[in-house]
């Protein structure tokens, strides 16, 4: 396989020089031939099940079932399915290449459009998230660019054996393999693709936050930073108690591994008795809370006393990907908004309330990719937003920003038509 490297020392820069060659091509393919390959990939995917199941618990038996990445890595016969539902869903949404972005004619006759077109070459580094090979090369499919992938070892044998399914589909079409490239496991091929200047147009980095600085510190190409999510809900004086038990319930434990996942709930002090109603939904969940003095005080008489701790000053603005939350009793919206500002790495926030006027100033106020009120940040997400799918949840503000689909994956050039005008 011309594109998955083997794990020996090599010159990474033959695979980046055949990436950029099949980015020269790719965007010549058809929207038709795009989407017959994506739909035969969901199938193709949904058909090699059991071989990838089989290769995916090699790599969860090295991994501890308690670590954070253990749910994130863990691939069963509905997620493969999901998987496989997501690649149609990218098929059915039209490509947002050569689309017409303004359109003008100047007052010498010069006919100028600003039209999207492909990134180019995409880098994607990622930790133990085996979905990513295939919803990455969906995205960058479909809008013509080349993706070249830099997996975990902990998800090795995952990513190995979707590539290969990918690249089959792909020589099913008689289309270039190297429209993916997938690079060993091994720390070298980090720094490679951090130093493929010239190859690479942009690299996405996915996982931890030591991940995303790491690379943010040591590229030499563009980063689009796909940050961790440190996520707050507000409960507000005027928040509906049913609302909030099941918002920061779902939030909570829907999927704990994730980005998108709730870290810190603030309560209007006023709303304090009501917080052992509001949060026993998660002692049925196992939630351990770490709560400031006031909350502490009340929920001493509710929640089981194994799963409740006094929160120190690490606990906020600590991003759990666990069973744990941080809870912090406030004085009013101002001093919500003060701690979110505080500690909030600019993903997802929320505010439970009934009154329009606080509604309004949260979502104005709160500087985050994405901003709710009264819903679950567990909506956080490029399929849950209509994207089809996502490459990552962007919490920069230059270029993209929130779930990154398609769009996200285009820049623009502008075409200029004349007739002989030339410049004074």
């Amino acid at each position: 396989m011309t594109s998955v490297v083997k794990k020996k020392k090599m010159d990474y820069q033959q695979y980046f020089e055949k990436a950029k060659q099949a980015s020269r091509t790719l965007i010549s393919l058809g929207k038709e031939t795009t989407d017959a390959v994506l739909r035969d990939l969901a199938e193709a995917l949904v058909a090699h099940t059991a071989e990838i199941l089989t290769e995916n618990a090699k790599d969860l038996a090295k991994m501890r079932v308690e670590d954070p990445k253990y749910d994130r890595l863990k691939l069963s016969a509905a997620r493969i399915a999901d998987i496989a539902n997501d690649l149609k869903n990218v098929a059915s949404l039209n490509s947002p290449l050569g689309k017409v972005l303004s359109d003008k004619i100047l007052d010498n006759q010069l006919h100028i459009q600003k039209v999207s077109v492909p990134l180019g070459v995409v880098g994607v580094i990622y930790e133990a998230r085996p979905n990513v090979t295939a919803d990455v090369f969906s995205l960058c499919f479909k809008t013509g660019n080349v993706a070249v992938l830099k997996g975990g070892s902990d998800a090795e044998f995952s990513n190995l054996v979707i590539a290969k399914v990918i690249h089959e589909v792909l020589d099913n079409h008689k289309i270039n393999r190297d429209v993916l490239t997938l690079l060993p496991a091994e720390r070298a091929a980090t720094e490679a693709l951090l130093n493929a200047r010239g190859f690479v147009d942009v690299l996405i980095p996915r996982g931890s936050q030591s991940l995303i600085h790491y690379v943010r510190e040591n590229s030499k190409i563009p980063v689009i930073e796909t940050g961790a999510g440190i996520v707050h809900t507000y409960f507000d004086e005027t928040g509906d108690l049913e609302k909030g038990k099941a918002i920061i319930f779902n939030a909570k434990t829907r999927r704990v591994s994730v980005c998108n996942s709730l870290d810190c709930v603030l309560v209007n002090e006023s709303r304090l008795n009501d917080l052992p109603a509001l949060l026993a939904p998660l002692a049925d969940g196992n939630v351990e809370l770490f709560a400031d003095e006031k909350s502490y005080e009340i929920l001493q008489s509710s929640y089981p006393p194994q799963l409740l701790n006094k929160a120190t000053p690490e606990h906020f603005g600590t991003e759990f990907l666990s069973l744990k939350l941080a809870v912090k009793v406030v004085t009013d919206l101002a001093e919500a908004l003060s701690h979110i500002a505080n500690y909030s790495s600019k993903h997802s926030e929320a505010i439970i309330s009934e009154n329009a006027t606080h509604i309004a100033q949260f979502l104005n106020e709160v500087d985050a990719a994405a901003v709710y009120a009264n819903a679950s940040t567990g909506f956080t997400d490029g399929a849950q937003f209509g994207l089809g799918a996502e490459i990552g949840i962007s919490t920069q503000k230059l270029h993209a920003r929130g779930p990154m689909g398609l769009e996200e994956l285009t820049s623009y050039k502008w075409v200029v038509r004349g007739n002989g005008q030339v410049r004074g």
